[in-house]
């Protein structure tokens, strides 16, 4: 793409009825392979569970089994629209148990806390992580799982009934790769900093099929959604609890999102297209450092980011 130089205007953003209901078939898709929000304006999740408090005095449990336990999804992302839950119901020779829940990173340490208190057997417990940890940052890429004990330290057991422990890992990731399906990363001239009339190329280029899936790479709050000749349709994601803008261009139609919305990592955007100076189907992917997007920042390579979110998602 050719890089502006001024800001651009907002054009309208009403989709044919034919073009809308593709993207709403194709995302469908993004929500199947990422958690994300199944139309672009997707309402907000629940909240993330309340990390509530350690019982007072003695905490005092009885013998534990997981009765049953269950996690979903097994992929999950910072900021998505479906958080990791675990869903579990113990078994237990006492009335009343004082449990702890903790999210668990693969060297065993707890990295997020949540304590239950007085719960009865067979009563469903859920509990929805929102990606941070004890300290309040967000966590790192990596595998977790879900772990039940007693506030004393018991851990509990597995079903008598079942041979098997039940899994309650699942995969956490900060990032989506925007791009759902087949793409490469072009050649000389699709990198950042490659020459252009009068300037050089500010973001990566994307090669893929007009027509796939694009999906928030971090979510946040939309700061730009509308058209540019150079850019075409495009729209930019001030990216939460980051201080990077990213912007997603030549998209085949205006994108849902409106300036001020609140998106979700992995929720649709919109579609891969060559609107604007384009002279392919591709996604021109931009990085913008703090204060942001035309606001002072600057632009900054994004490809050894979508390598590293292309490797797991």
């Amino acid at each position: 793409m050719v890089g502006k130089t001024t800001r651009p205007w907002l054009a309208g953003t009403h989709f044919t009825i034919v073009a809308m209901a593709v993207f709403l078939g194709l995302a469908a898709t993004a929500t199947a392979s990422t958690g994300g929000a199944p139309t672009a304006a997707g309402s907000p999740p629940p909240p993330g569970s309340p990390s509530g408090t350690p019982a007072s005095g003695s905490p005092s449990a009885g013998a534990l089994r997981l009765a049953s336990a269950t996690t979903t999804p097994r992929k999950s992302f910072y900021y998505g629209f479906r958080y990791p839950k675990l869903s579990f119901t113990i078994a237990s020779n006492q009335a009343q148990n004082d449990l702890r829940i903790d999210v668990v990173d693969v060297a065993g340490a707890s990295v997020r806390t949540f304590f239950r208190n007085d719960v009865a057997p067979e009563t469903e417990i859920a509990i929805r992580w929102d990606g941070t940890m004890n300290d309040g940052r967000a966590a790192p890429n990596g595998r977790y799982t879900f772990q039940v004990s007693s506030q004393a330290g018991a851990l509990a057991a597995r079903s008598a009934t079942s041979s098997e422990a039940p899994s309650l890992g699942f995969a956490f990731y900060g990032y989506a790769f925007p791009i759902l399906g087949t793409h490469d990363y072009g050649g000389s001239g699709a990198v950042f900093g490659a020459g252009r009339s009068g300037h050089t190329h500010q973001g990566q280029d994307v090669m893929a099929d007009c027509g796939l899936p694009l999906v928030a790479a971090r979510g946040g709050t939309v700061q730009y959604s509308g058209y540019e000749g150079n850019a075409g349709n495009y729209v930019v994601i001030d990216g939460k609890g980051t201080s990077l803008d990213m912007a997603y261009m030549h998209l085949a139609q205006p994108s849902p999102l409106k300036t001020g919305e609140s998106v979700r990592t992995g929720q649709p955007i919109g579609v891969v297209g060559d609107t604007g100076d384009a002279t392919a189907c591709h996604l021109h992917f931009e990085i913008w450092t703090a204060p942001g997007w035309y606001e002072g920042g600057s632009p900054v390579d994004p490809l050894p980011y979508l390598q590293k979110w292309d490797r797991y998602s």
